[in-house]
C-alpha cells in the first residue's frame, strides 16, 4: 500500500513538473488567490456529514455531533454499553465502528432526488464530506480498503453526487477531514487493540496511530486521488489544532498542507476553473488572507472579510436521531435570519444537513431547507451577488455598533423588536425586517443619506410603502403588506 502511495505522488508531481505554476506552497502567494466569483455571488452552500457514524445516529447523552462518536465511544466505553446493545446487539470489543460500515448501505439514496431538493433550496454549491476523522472515504478510493465502493453501499457516493449536483448547475466541491484522523481512535481502553487482533484490516481504518512521513504522505495521496478524479471547486479543510505545536513534524506537516493547496490552484487553472478553499479554527488554521475564514458555527460581530458559517440545522453534523424525533432544527424564520444576518456581514452560510444511513433525508430537514428556498424565490434579489451596505444591521431604530473581532460561539437565535439587516446591489440598497412594519419607525443608518431615493418597494409584492425622509433617517411603515418569515424593502436611488 505505501509502494503505492509513494509511486501515485511521484506520478503526480511529474506531471505538475510540465504545467506552468502560478502558485508556490508558500503563505504569501497562496494568499493572492482571487476569490472565485461563483462563491461570492452563491452566498448558500450545503454541507453534508455522512457516513458510518450516520449508523448510529447517537453520541453520549444526544449531545454534541453525532459524528464524533467514533472518539468518543472509545474514550468512554461505560456510557455506551447500554445503546449498542440495544441497537446492534453488542457492544465493544465485539461490536465496534468498523462493524457499522457494512450496516452504512445507501440503499434508499438518489443523488439526483438530493441535488434537486439542494437546488430547490435556493443553494448554489455543494460540499460533502469526503472523508472525516473516521479513516472511511466516500469516494472510489484505490489507495484503502475503507471506501464506499469497496465496503457499504458498494458505489461511488463522491462521484454520483457530484453528477447529479453539477447536472442542476450547481458547483461542487469535497470536504477532508483525515488531518486529525491519528488522534481519533484512542488506544488507552484498549477495546482498539482488541478489535484489530480480531480484524486485522481494521487496522488501516482506526490507525495509524501517529503524524509520521508515512501518513502525511497518505494524507496528500487521498486529497490527491480525489482531486483528480472529481476536480473539485471547493477544497475544505477542518481545523488543524496540532499546527499550532511547536514539533518537527508539524512543520512537515504544514509544507504539506501549502503544498497541496499549490498544486490544487494550478491544477485547477489547468481545468479552467475558479476554485476556493477555506481557513478554519478557533484559531484559523492559515495565515489571515488565506482562503476564507471559518469556524463551527460561525458568528461576526462586524461586517468582516469574506467568511464561511457552517451552520449546523440542529446541535449534530451528522444525521442525530434524537433530533429527528423531537424536531430540534432551526425553524425556517431562524433560517432566514441567519442567512440575512451572515450575508449582511460579507459572510457565505454554508447550511449543513445529516443525512440518515439508507440515504434518505429526515422530513424535518427537507422541510426547512424548501421554506428557505420558498423565501429565497421572492426575496433572492437582496442575498445572491449582493454586497454588505455601510452597516450590516439596526434594531428598534436603534443603531447596532460593531463590535471589533471575531466570535467564535454559535449563534442565539434571540430576534429584538424590530430587526433590521441590510445589503445593497448596484443602486439600491435592501433593508430585511424580521417583523411586520404595521407602525412607523425610523431607521437611524440613513441618516445623512445623500443619494435621492427614487422609490421604496417590497420584493413580492406591489403594496404601497410609506417612506419619509427625515433629519433623524428613514420612516418607514408597510402597513397590511404581506409578511412571511421576513419581509425585504428595496430602496432604489
Amino acid at each position: 500500500m505505501r509502494n503505492i502511495i509513494f509511486s501515485l505522488i511521484a506520478a503526480l508531481l511529474v506531471v505538475g513538473a510540465v504545467e506552468a505554476k502560478t502558485y508556490e506552497p508558500k503563505w504569501e502567494s497562496l494568499a493572492t488567490a482571487p476569490v472565485p466569483e461563483w462563491w461570492d455571488q452563491g452566498k448558500l452552500g450545503i454541507f453534508i456529514h455522512w457516513g458510518p457514524y450516520s449508523v448510529a445516529g447517537y453520541k453520549d447523552r444526544h449531545r454534541g455531533y453525532a459524528e464524533a462518536i467514533t472518539a468518543d465511544m472509545y474514550k468512554k466505553p461505560e456510557r455506551y454499553t447500554e445503546f449498542m446493545t440495544e441497537k446492534f446487539g453488542a457492544t465493544m470489543p465485539e461490536f465496534g465502528y468498523k462493524d457499522m460500515v457494512p450496516l452504512f448501505k445507501a440503499e434508499n439514496w438518489d443523488p439526483a432526488e438530493w441535488a434537486k431538493l439542494f437546488k430547490d433550496a435556493g443553494a448554489t454549491y455543494v460540499l460533502p464530506t469526503g472523508e472525516h476523522h473516521d479513516g472511511y472515504v466516500l469516494w472510489d478510493s484505490e489507495l484503502t480498503p475503507w471506501t464506499a465502493a469497496k465496503k457499504g453501499p458498494m458505489r461511488d457516493l463522491i462521484g454520483d453526487l457530484g453528477k447529479a449536483v453539477r447536472a442542476e448547475g450547481m458547483k461542487y466541491g469535497i470536504t477532508y477531514h483525515r488531518e486529525r484522523h491519528p488522534d481519533r481512535f484512542t488506544r488507552e481502553t484498549g477495546l482498539i487493540d482488541e478489535e484489530i487482533e480480531r480484524m486485522p484490516e481494521a487496522a488501516s481504518l482506526y490507525g495509524p496511530f501517529e503524524y509520521d512521513d508515512a501518513f502525511i504522505a497518505d494524507y496528500v495521496a487521498r486529497w490527491k486521488e480525489a482531486e483528480t478524479k472529481y476536480q473539485p471547486d471547493f477544497m475544505w479543510i477542518d481545523d488543524v489544532p496540532f499546527l499550532r505545536e511547536e514539533d518537527p513534524q508539524v512543520a512537515k506537516f504544514e509544507a504539506a498542507f501549502r503544498k497541496m493547496m499549490a498544486d490544487y490552484l494550478n491544477a485547477a487553472e489547468g481545468w479552467g476553473k475558479q476554485v476556493w478553499f477555506n481557513n478554519k479554527g478557533k484559531t484559523i488554521n492559515w495565515p489571515e488572507g488565506v482562503g476564507c475564514i471559518e469556524a463551527d458555527n460561525l458568528k461576526m460581530e462586524t461586517i468582516g472579510p469574506r467568511w464561511q458559517n457552517p451552520a449546523t440545522l440542529g446541535t449534530s453534523y451528522a444525521y442525530m436521531e434524537n433530533e429527528e424525533i423531537n424536531d430540534l432544527y432551526k425553524t425556517p424564520a431562524e433560517l432566514v435570519r441567519l442567512l440575512c444576518d451572515v450575508v449582511s456581514k460579507n459572510g457565505n452560510l454554508l447550511l449543513n444537513i445529516g443525512p440518515r444511513a439508507d440515504g434518505t433525508i429526515p422530513e424535518g430537514m427537507k422541510i426547512r431547507l424548501l421554506a428557505l428556498g420558498d423565501w429565497l424565490k421572492i426575496n433572492g434579489e437582496a442575498i445572491y451577488s449582493s454586497n454588505p451596505w455601510k452597516t450590516y444591521g439596526e434594531y428598534a431604530g436603534e443603531l447596532i455598533e460593531n463590535e471589533e473581532g471575531v466570535h467564535y460561539t454559535s449563534h442565539s437565535m434571540h430576534i429584538h423588536e424590530q430587526e433590521f439587516r441590510y445589503t445593497s446591489k448596484g443602486g439600491a440598497i435592501y433593508i430585511i425586517a424580521f417583523q411586520p412594519l404595521e407602525k412607523s419607525i425610523t431607521l437611524k443608518s440613513f441618516k445623512g443619506f445623500n443619494q435621492k431615493i427614487k422609490s421604496i418597494s417590497q420584493l413580492g409584492s406591489d403594496t404601497s410603502i410609506d417612506w419619509t425622509m427625515t433629519d433623524e433617517g428613514l420612516q418607514l411603515r408597510a402597513k397590511n403588506a404581506p409578511f412571511n418569515l421576513a419581509s425585504v424593502y428595496k430602496v432604489t436611488y
